[in-house]
C-alpha cells in the first residue's frame, strides 16, 4: 500500500512537471495575459452581500422545515423525556440560528457604521 502510494506520488509529480513545461502561456508570442471575472459580482463585498442572501433565504426555508420535524418529535415521543428534549433543543437552536442569519446584515451595517465605511 505504501510502495503504490509513493509510486502515486511521483507519477502525479512527473506529470505536473510536464505541465508546467509544456505551459502555453509560457511561450515567447504570449505577453500580456487577459483574465475575465467569472463571477457576475464586481466586488468582494457585492459576493459577500450574495453570499449573506443566499443563507438567509435558505435559513428562511429551512428553519419551518425543523421546526415541523421537531413538532413530529414532540408528538411521537409518548412521553418519552429525551425525545420531548431533543424536540425542545431542536426548536430552540433552529430559532438561534434564524435570528443569527436574520440580523447579520444589522451587524454588517452596524460594523461599517462604527467603523466609518460608506
Amino acid at each position: 500500500m505504501k510502495k503504490s502510494l509513493i509510486g502515486f506520488t511521483a507519477l502525479t509529480l512527473i506529470f505536473l512537471s510536464f505541465l508546467i513545461f509544456l505551459n502555453p502561456v509560457r511561450t515567447a508570442s504570449a505577453t500580456s495575459a487577459q483574465l475575465t471575472n467569472p463571477l457576475q459580482w464586481d466586488t468582494v463585498e457585492d459576493l459577500i452581500k450574495a453570499i449573506a442572501t443566499f443563507l438567509r433565504n435558505l435559513a428562511l426555508a429551512v428553519t419551518p422545515i425543523i421546526i415541523i420535524v421537531a413538532g413530529y418529535y414532540f408528538v411521537t415521543s409518548m412521553g418519552d423525556p429525551a425525545r420531548i428534549t431533543s424536540a425542545r433543543k431542536m426548536v430552540l437552536y433552529a430559532m438561534i440560528g434564524l435570528g443569527i442569519i436574520l440580523v447579520a446584515e444589522a451587524i454588517v451595517v452596524l460594523i461599517k457604521t462604527v467603523i466609518g465605511a460608506t
